[in-house]
């Protein structure tokens, strides 16, 4: 963990000091729920970062009394968040090579995502683009540059000019490198704004108090009458609905837990890619923050939606970057026939991504595969990648990473030789509920005997102090099918908001408790309660389980944990000391890619349910350590990494098997058509498999025939 011993703006020292030769947080023990934060963030990547530095610069500490207090906890060291393999670039409708229109940025999304799109939040992801772009420029991102100095754009699957006529540049990148950059840049403004950073801090859990929960709160913000008074409720709690108290943590390096109290959590822990065998994704997208959502009682969005991405380098699931084809690549099938022409004779190669991946897949299945020259007796299942056309010139200017990538993994000269790839998984669409200022909610049943047409019909249900932003969310900007280059867009801009959301709302805290005490100092953030104190001594007992199985009661497996979030002790019982997390992980992964990636039906989806329900879950929950201690103990954070990809592939195949149509991503056999009639509805399932839906928000495009 980083110690950072002054502030950069007040010169005083900080909560972070050294002691015994290593960093702590001053006050820290392993007993008491202590300190308490006004904000507590999960996740270093791109959306934490832009949610520490919204908050820190839009929070002014002498309306308020005090400085702000707030720390962000990363599984990793900030710069190693998945956020810096992020290559292609970042979208906004800057018009530097041609014209360009943030209206037509905003059809593109909700085209691509296959009018799955809540069309209020897509217009502000395209409408506020821009301005993102620009402040990171200010932040520090070294774009490429055009001849005129102005930022470089290139061209990308799916974005268009005048409503889908044709190709436009308009995703601004550096070579392919935007994702290195964006994090570095990020995370040097962090450091200059003195955030704390409890690094390598693994959370175990999301602490929800449901007392004087009744159910009953409802939001009628989402809809476009009420759009207009949505800023001037956005920092008003109700009393009655679930509160977020806090976290519990892991600290890694001497394998002690805390409880963390905070007024405001933000979960931006990234995806779960690795839930299929091949990915683009790092080791560390394991679920986490969708976990621990469903663990404390929440529901994921539309998670039955997983983005494969047409060019992953062969059975490495190492991403090319779609950047290759917006400077020029082709994809060729055995016989060296670009194919796309075939399939999307408009875009071809710049198609949206789930038309490339399925095109892809029906080449295989054609029997117009080929196999990976590093396995020529292998599987006939990818297709070739030619890239010759560009020169090498080209490559190394603006695809270095890309180049080097084919170089290194594949031995292959891309600049003479065609490369083999095929589609790898590569994005969740779905996730963690949220609003456009990044509050999370969950859909609730109609109230019994509602006399109005809000309390007839599901609604809305916020949780104070609760918000989520980048991939483990679920906004609805990306709908069935995320169009390229908008997810670190996504990342950064409703990260920012959610910072700057939080700050209104303990500002308007404290201003309100200063009112009620007679002129008193401000109030302190929340002392801890009974909910963080349960949840700490439950992930205690359930650690103690799995260092010291034999030591352990059996009690009810983690899945079926308390309202409040907290751990359960897990059944140690029948446990095979010869299994491990990894081949857990490795054995789900082949499972999900065999039953759900790219294409499924009734049947493989029951075969994914039922495998995970009575093989992957129970092994998962009968893990061990081979190791008692605690500290540097990675296999006990992978034990509890395995069971977060157990509970979330449950409720993805549990949301997939729901959705009787194909829509962007989701492709079912026995559904082959999109049905707009019974499923122009958001779906959100909970940890227990109940089932709710909420209908698509539209606002200026109705659903049409989406091709390319």
């Amino acid at each position: 963990m980083i110690a950072r011993q002054y502030d950069c703006r007040t010169r005083r020292r900080c909560p972070f000091a050294v002691a015994g030769g290593r960093d702590t947080i001053e006050g820290m023990t392993s007993q008491l729920p202590t300190p308490s934060y006004d904000l507590i963030i999960v996740g270093a990547g791109a959306a934490g970062l832009s949610a520490a530095l919204g908050f820190l610069r839009s929070f002014d500490p002498a309306a308020a009394g005090r400085d702000p207090k707030v720390l962000v906890v990363s599984k990793l060291q900030p710069l190693r968040s998945h956020t810096g393999s992020a290559e292609g670039g970042i979208a906004a409708s800057l018009g530097n090579v041609e014209h360009d229109d943030w209206h037509w940025h905003y059809f593109d999304t909700v085209k691509g995502g296959d009018f799955l799109v809540d069309q209020d939040m897509a217009k502000i992801l395209a409408h506020d683009a821009p301005a993102t772009v620009i402040a990171l420029e200010h932040d520090g991102v070294a774009f490429s540059r055009l001849a005129n100095g102005h930022i470089a754009q290139r061209l990308f699957g799916g974005h268009t000019s005048d409503f889908g006529k044709q190709s436009v540049h308009r995703t601004a990148y550096a070579a392919d490198r935007i994702g290195h950059q964006i994090l570095h840049s990020l995370w040097q403004q962090c450091v200059a704004c003195n955030v704390q950073f409890a690094e390598e801090w693994y959370v175990t859990d999301l602490v929800i108090d449901r007392n004087g929960d009744t159910g009953n709160t409802r939001n009628a913000e989402h809809t476009a009458t009420a759009a207009a008074t949505a800023n001037a409720t956005a920092s008003t709690v109700s009393s009655a609905a679930p509160t977020c108290r806090g976290i519990i943590v892991l600290d890694t390096h001497t394998g002690e837990l805390h409880a963390l109290a905070a007024s405001n959590v933000i979960l931006a822990t990234g995806g779960a890619g690795r839930l299929f065998h091949t990915t683009s994704n790092s080791w560390d997208l394991t679920g986490d923050g969708m976990a621990l959502a469903l663990r404390a009682g929440l529901q994921l969005e539309d998670s039955e939606f997983v983005q494969f991405h047409p060019t992953g380098l062969a059975h490495t699931g190492i991403l090319l970057s779609e950047a290759a084809r917006g400077e020029g690549g082709v994809l060729r099938n055995a016989d060296g026939e670009a194919f796309m022409a075939r399939y999307a004779p408009g875009h071809k190669d710049l198609a949206a991504r789930d038309v490339v991946t399925r095109s892809i897949a029906s080449e295989v299945e054609a029997g117009r595969g080929i196999a990976d020259p590093l396995q020529p007796d292998g599987p006939k299942d990818c297709v070739w990648l030619d890239l010759t056309a560009l020169g090498r010139e080209t490559l190394e200017k603006k695809l270095p990473e890309v180049y080097s990538t084919i170089r290194t993994y594949a031995g292959i000269d891309a600049a003479t030789d065609w490369v083999p790839v095929k589609p790898t998984a590569h994005y969740t669409m779905g996730g963690i509920p949220i609003d456009k200022d990044g509050r999370v909610y969950t859909i609730v049943e109609a109230a019994t005997g509602g006399s109005t047409a809000a309390e007839a019909a599901p609604h809305r249900r916020f949780v104070n102090g609760l918000y989520a932003a980048g991939e483990c969310s679920c906004g609805s900007v990306h709908g069935a099918n995320r169009l390229g280059a908008n997810s670190l867009l996504d990342a950064c801009l409703f990260g920012h908001r959610a910072g700057i959301a939080v700050a209104a709302a303990v500002q308007a805290s404290l201003q309100n408790a200063t009112v009620q005490s007679d002129g008193s100092a401000p109030a302190a953030p929340p002392a801890p309660g009974v909910a963080l104190g349960e949840a700490l001594a439950n992930r205690k007992a359930a650690i103690q389980a799995i260092l010291h199985p034999t030591d352990a009661p059996i009690a009810a497996p983690q899945a079926t944990a308390s309202p409040a979030g907290t751990a359960s002790v897990t059944s140690t019982a029948n446990a095979d000391a010869s299994d491990n997390p990894y081949a857990v992980m490795s054995d789900l992964g082949g499972l999900m890619e065999r039953d759900l990636a790219i294409h499924c039906s009734e049947a493989s989806i029951e075969d994914a349910l039922k495998t995970i329900g009575d093989t992957i879950a129970p092994r998962a929950q009968r893990l061990t350590a081979h190791s008692a201690s605690p500290a540097f103990n990675q296999e006990l954070v992978a034990i509890m990494e395995s069971r977060n990809l157990a509970l979330v592939a449950t409720v993805m195949a549990t949301a997939t098997q729901a959705r009787h149509e194909s829509r962007g991503s989701l492709k079912r056999d026995d559904f082959p058509q999109r049905d707009d009639e019974h499923f122009l509805k958001h779906s959100f399932v909970d940890a227990r498999g109940k089932l709710a839906w909420e209908p698509v928000t539209i606002v200026d495009f109705q659903p049409q025939a989406r091709t390319y």
